[in-house]
């Protein structure tokens, strides 16, 4: 999945560990990503969260894509901050699952995400 996805490959983000149900994903916070406030910009921490929320709900075997996502950001990440992403799955159900992200800076609380994943119906099934 990595391999095809651009975005993260281009925004730097590794993803570090993969597993059922979770992943971890890190990321550099570049001179690119400096809003007009001199911080990073909230999208690429969503960027970062969202890449983690999606290997950790395309554990199972079935392409799963977000339905919904939200995120609280809890301090500014600044330039050269190391940015980690912690996503687990909090439940499934059906074709859905909900996954929480922290992404953190250090000990740090940058921000709090919540995804609603889908399974994507195969086409066999209409």
């Amino acid at each position: 999945m990595y391999a095809g996805d651009l975005a993260s490959q281009r925004a730097g983000v590794t993803v570090d560990e993969v597993a059922p149900g979770r992943a971890t994903a890190r990321m550099t916070v570049t001179r690119d990503m400096i809003n007009g406030h001199d911080i990073c910009h909230g999208g690429f921490v969503f960027l970062l969260a969202d890449t983690a929320f999606a290997f950790a709900c395309n554990t199972y075997g079935t392409p799963t894509v977000a339905e919904a996502c939200d995120i609280v950001f809890v301090r500014a990440a600044k330039l050269g901050d190391v940015l980690t992403a912690v996503a687990a799955e909090r439940t499934r159900y059906g074709r859905s699952g909900i996954y929480d992200v922290t992404v953190t800076c250090g000990d740090e609380v940058v921000a709090e995400f919540r995804g609603k994943s889908r399974e994507l119906r195969k086409s066999s099934e209409g």
